[in-house]
């Protein structure tokens, strides 16, 4: 049961509560909502890429302001 240990570990070692609060979430949809019904439809490499990405997330570097998203996808969001 190392894995269950690393993971008790792991949580135990986050003082922010907001960001186990979404950790909490993301488990719980995956393990008991239809969104996990969604997650196991994708292949290990899709999962981990989705994983990354949403770590990623947290670091506002890697974000996009909603006016870079318009300019960069103008040509769909017009009528």
């Amino acid at each position: 049961m190392k894995i269950k240990d690393d993971f008790h570990h792991l949580i135990d070692s986050i003082e922010d509560e907001q960001l186990l609060q979404h950790y909490y979430q993301m488990i719980h949809n995956v393990n008991h909502d239809k969104v996990g019904q969604l997650w196991n439809t994708l292949s290990e490499s899709q999962k981990q890429e989705l994983l990354v990405a949403y770590d990623e997330s947290f670091d506002s570097n890697n974000l996009l302001t909603h006016e870079e998203v318009k300019s960069e996808h103008e040509k769909w969001l017009k009528p």
